[in-house]
């Protein structure tokens, strides 16, 4: 099922059958689909938008990070179809999602983490710090192979949002690597403290590691650079928010080792999805 059928779908409000892994990237074409969930998002397409898509690094996984904003555009739609759509033309094995938001979400529709599972990732870890009466709040890591010995680590400092970090071992065919997703806090001493919470969990590195997501990092000093760093060395460098004219490079993916990480891009045709842009990167792995 292509991206754009499956996002299609959505919009109608019609049953979404849920991948299970093969070969291939997620939601990718050699992709099996079981078992149909009814769900109802209803928006018209938006108009399509240009890009050539990036050619996958020989003998890598590509993992993903997004901050997809709730589901809420730059043009303020409520539109997750189009962020599933926006996912699946990438093929990634892996991706991390931050900001799913299934308060935003119209009865009686499936929540926005059971709607973004059930069309991206046949595995998927929630890492929920908001659970209200209406609705659920976190963020999520859905990929196409197994996640095995997940942990959801609590990097919430003093009285400031709640705040989650998702560690887990992805069990790829060409080896398993250790992936960790976080959604850093607004203020520097709260950044400060959840890097050093990170530098603890990445420290542990006898397999290729990842740490993505949304940093919140308006600059670059000591929070992430001395702490993510010397455990992390290689990251992306990409300007990622604000989306429609990029100037703050938040959201970014590091590994160990070094040499590990091939290549990386922004999706600059996803600026009306959300208020940032998602950033893919294809790693080594062994």
């Amino acid at each position: 099922m292509s991206s754009r059928i499956a996002a299609q779908r959505i919009r109608n409000g019609e049953a979404l059958p849920r991948p299970i892994a093969a070969r291939g990237g997620i939601g990718s074409r050699t992709t099996r689909w079981v078992a149909p969930t009814q769900i109802d998002t209803s928006h018209p397409a938006p108009k399509s938008q240009t890009f050539t898509p990036v050619p996958r690094s020989t003998g890598t996984v590509r993992v993903m990070t997004w901050n997809i904003h709730g589901g809420l555009g730059t043009d303020r739609r409520f539109d997750l179809a189009r962020v599933v759509e926006t996912i699946l033309r990438h093929q990634p094995d892996v991706v991390a999602l931050q900001e799913v938001d299934s308060r935003r979400t119209v009865a009686p529709a499936s929540s926005a983490f059971r709607v973004l599972r059930e069309a991206v990732g046949a595995h998927g870890v929630e890492a929920k710090s908001i659970v209200a009466p209406d609705g659920e709040y976190g963020q999520a890591v859905l990929s196409r192979w197994p996640l095995g010995s997940p942990q959801i680590h609590d990097i919430t400092h003093a009285e400031r949002e709640p705040r989650r970090a998702i560690e887990v071992e992805v069990a790829a065919p060409a080896g398993g690597f250790r992936l960790i997703a976080a959604h850093f806090g607004l203020s520097l001493k709260e950044r400060r403290a959840q890097a050093r919470a990170l530098v603890a969990i990445a420290r542990r590195h006898p397999a290729t590691t990842v740490m993505l997501g949304d940093f919140n990092e308006w600059f670059w000093p000591a929070s992430l650079r001395g702490a993510l760093g010397r455990e992390l060395p290689a990251r992306t460098q990409h300007k990622t928010f604000p989306s429609w004219y990029p100037l703050l490079r938040l959201d970014r993916i590091f590994c160990w080792p070094p040499h590990a990480m091939r290549g990386s891009f922004v999706d600059r045709s996803a600026r009306r999805a959300s208020d940032h842009l998602p950033v893919l990167a294809d790693v080594a792995i062994g």
